[in-house]
């Protein structure tokens, strides 16, 4: 997540009205959450109180459940089945009158079937982590209240998505395809080197590998220029 942009002055934005948002990260990268709660966990400075962290969809279910916060931060791609599962499991938490669990999505993913698919499921908004900590500050307490956010270009998605009546045609070949695997595939049609997929998402270069090994096989391709071939050809890069 960038750390550059306009600064907040003073304690932030929820402080200054006394008010405190509390926040649950939902992330399988130890390191990722490490770097989210110093970018916006101050809560002297930001009104953000991290009270939770969980790195699978059943630890989010515990710790959501336990501390029954306002926002979540929420990565799309978990183990256990994806930011998806966490929210048709929480659906009686986020429609509580009394104390609502709001979600905001927040991935390296711009794909448009995992922004629909968050969406759908019941997140109140989707950024990318290329957004500031006074940007994502502001998203949490913007959800925490029912807004909707969006990371600018994602926002189309969603209104093309909702505009249609007809639903989405089913690419079997994709379905093949894990949610990670997608995730490498895309940055393999943008060109990514292994090291910098590896960085981009965490992982090892030879975990980088192996996703790679395993789309190939998969969708019975040679090479990753005939990958990026069919990646383009459904409009996937």
């Amino acid at each position: 997540m960038s750390s550059d942009g306009a600064q907040q002055d003073g304690t932030g934005g929820g402080t200054a009205e006394g008010r405190t948002v509390r926040v649950v990260l939902v992330d399988d990268h130890r390191m990722f959450r490490t770097g989210v709660q110093a970018e916006i966990g101050e809560t002297g400075r930001t009104g953000v109180e991290v009270v939770g962290e969980a790195a699978d969809v059943d630890q989010a279910l515990t710790v959501i459940t336990a501390t029954r916060p306002e926002v979540v931060l929420l990565d799309v791609h978990l183990p256990g089945g994806g930011g998806v599962e966490v929210l048709r499991r929480s659906a009686a938490m986020m429609t509580d009158t009394e104390r609502p669990v709001r979600f905001l999505a927040l991935s390296v993913s711009d794909a448009a079937e995992d922004v629909i698919g968050v969406i759908r499921g019941g997140a109140r908004g989707y950024v990318t982590k290329t957004i500031t900590g006074t940007d994502l500050v502001n998203a949490v307490f913007r959800v925490a209240d029912g807004d909707a956010v969006f990371s600018p270009r994602l926002a189309g998605f969603v209104l093309d998505a909702f505009a249609s009546t007809d639903a989405p045609p089913i690419d079997e070949d994709l379905d093949r395809l894990t949610q990670r695997e997608r995730e490498v595939l895309r940055l393999i049609a943008r060109g990514y080197a292994y090291k910098e997929i590896a960085k981009q998402l965490f992982i090892s270069v030879k975990t980088v590998e192996s996703h790679v090994s395993a789309v190939l096989r998969k969708l019975q391709l040679s090479n990753r220029h005939e990958l990026t071939r069919w990646a383009a050809a459904r409009r996937l890069v």
